[in-house]
């Protein structure tokens, strides 16, 4: 069942999906005042830009994934069966 959110907390994983989905890593830019802060977010700029988004580097990124100690959870493919954007930043516990 391809549809089915999965967890993950392996870089790789987390920017090959981003990667192949022309998502960018970003922080919601009201909330980063300096490296290694603010809200995490994946903006996906060739289906919805979001404005409100800063990009930040894969480096900085998973400085902040990892302090904050969040796991990945996504989507492969949706249930219609064309590939998903889904995700968002969960606490690993």
């Amino acid at each position: 069942m391809r549809h089915a959110a999965n967890t993950t907390t392996d870089h790789n994983k987390i920017q090959r999906w981003v990667e192949e989905r022309k998502g960018v890593p970003s922080v919601v830019r009201a909330t980063h005042q300096a490296e290694g802060s603010g809200l995490l977010r994946i903006d996906f700029p060739e289906l919805e830009p979001d404005e409100g988004l800063e990009e930040i580097d894969w480096q900085e990124f998973f400085k902040i994934f990892d302090t904050r100690n969040l796991a990945f959870l996504y989507q492969e493919s949706t249930t219609a069966g064309k590939e998903s954007s889904f995700c968002k930043f969960v606490n690993r516990d």
